[in-house]
């Protein structure tokens, strides 16, 4: 990736192919000089934030009558001069003014270019840069609303606090290092433990969020699992109103686990088919089998479907109940069992041996789908995201917030140990330096390479 330096850059902001409208941005101390050169009117004069109808010409051939936009440092995206150029979105035309730009001097922009500049002129912190990415990726309500809150600054300003308060205490004690031989303190022990421990629960917070964020973020995994025949790929069919999977009344249909997404109540939930379990000397079949186990380790919620038509369904059904909870003992998961064909049998369904949520469905027919979607969204909870809470979405920032803990209980160590104030100083310096990570205020090459690389170009 190319680092920042005093190139004037340009590059298509708005998704390329045909369109309506194209954007073309120019970005840097000579953006305004640049646009000038192809358009048929003056610029420098124009105050910020206004919009100019003209024609963008080559010579005296016109390629095309565009809006332009200006933005003069640093009241731009990047901090610096910016030109927005609205053309007609026919691709010819799109390349035709870049080929232009480039031959009055600017370069094309590399993938994230545009904000890893707004973050250097600090427009925004590296937690908001890495959020620019995330709401542009946004699929669903739930993942726009916690990319919009941490592009707002949000969680900037939770660390931002917390990293403050750490300083303080440790200048404090490096200040007793060097009155170390006088066996005088500065920093009250007492208020430091006090702050040690509200700031590893407010990190602990910021971690178990991250459970609910990575999830709403990405989708909630949901897998399908049960016995051949049950109805799965039936299920995910009536699900996503599509015939997304094949079905037939053969056993083992299914060999490989099949995945799509739907929006229900603004969440996003990934259902995944998985292969019918059961005892099978069939070796394809059995590492489809093998899979279903694997899908259902990973999975938040399983759906595991039973057959009302067979007499010994409920005893089934508590044999594979036990057998899901023992995959991932460690982690609580939400089992759903779904109660099929109930339009090919007749009488009440008697759930006493059910130790889970049961619901009666028809997956050919469609009854108890719609409930099934509302069950769903029942389950997730999403009390942290209209409160307005910070919830954690990203890896890095998750992992760092880890490391950060770690520190903070060795500080917290040292102090009930009465160890030297320069181990404790030490631990706190760790502590500060991931907390830094997070915002950017603690940054290398590589991170910033490795972050703003996965952005789109022109953003």
């Amino acid at each position: 990736m190319l680092y920042l330096n005093d190139d004037t850059i340009c590059a298509l902001s708005t998704a390329p192919g045909t369109a309506a409208i194209a954007v073309i941005r120019i970005s840097g101390k000579e953006a305004f000089m640049m646009a000038e050169a192809i358009f048929s009117k003056t610029l420098q004069d124009k105050r910020s934030h206004t919009t100019h109808f003209g024609q963008i010409r080559n010579d005296e051939h016109i390629i095309d009558e565009v809006l332009i936009s200006i933005f003069k440092g640093p009241a731009s995206y990047t901090g610096e001069d910016t030109v927005e150029i609205a053309c007609h979105g026919s691709p010819y035309i799109q390349q035709e003014i870049l080929k232009l730009l480039i031959a009055y001097g600017c370069r094309m922009a590399t993938a994230g270019e545009y904000s890893l500049r707004a973050f250097a002129n600090g427009k925004m912190d590296l937690s908001q840069a890495e959020a620019v990415a995330d709401l542009i990726a946004s699929n669903s309500a739930a993942s726009h609303t916690m990319a919009m809150h941490q592009m707002k600054g949000g969680f900037s300003k939770e660390i931002g606090i917390l990293r403050e308060k750490l300083i303080d205490f440790a200048s404090l004690i490096e200040l007793e290092l060097d009155f170390a031989e006088e066996d005088v303190e500065f920093a009250d022990r007492t208020a430091l433990s006090s702050l040690l421990n509200e700031a590893i629960t407010l990190i602990d917070r910021l971690i178990h969020s991250f459970s609910v964020g990575n999830v709403l973020k990405n989708g909630i995994p949901v897998a399908i699992v049960g016995a051949p025949n049950a109805g799965k790929s039936t299920l995910l069919n009536a699900l996503l109103n599509e015939e997304r999977a094949i079905v037939s009344n053969i056993a083992g249909t299914t060999r490989d686990a099949i995945e799509d997404e739907m929006i229900i109540d603004g969440i996003a939930f990934r259902f995944i088919d998985t292969a019918g379990i059961r005892d099978t000397t069939d070796i394809i079949e059995n590492l489809g089998i093998e899979k279903t186990y694997e899908k259902a380790r990973q999975a938040r919620i399983i759906l595991y479907l039973t057959d009302l038509t067979d007499p010994h369904w409920s005893d089934k059904a508590v044999k594979g109940i036990a057998l899901l909870r023992e995959l991932e003992p460690r982690e609580e998961k939400e089992i759903i069992v779904l109660a099929n064909k109930m339009d090919e049998v007749s009488g009440s369904v008697d759930t006493q041996q059910i130790d889970a949520r049961l619901l009666s469905i028809s997956a050919k027919n469609g009854q108890g789908i719609e409930e099934l979607r509302s069950l769903l969204s029942e389950k997730v909870n999403l009390g942290e995201l209209h409160s307005g809470q910070v919830i954690v979405t990203n890896t890095r920032h998750y992992e760092a917030l880890l490391h950060a803990r770690t520190a903070l209980n060795h500080v917290n160590t040292g102090l009930n140990d009465r160890i030297s104030g320069d181990l404790v100083a030490m631990d706190i310096r760790q502590a500060l330096h991931h907390l830094g990570s997070i915002t950017g205020q603690i940054t290398t090459e590589d991170l910033l390479g490795s972050i703003f690389s996965r952005f789109c170009i022109g953003k």
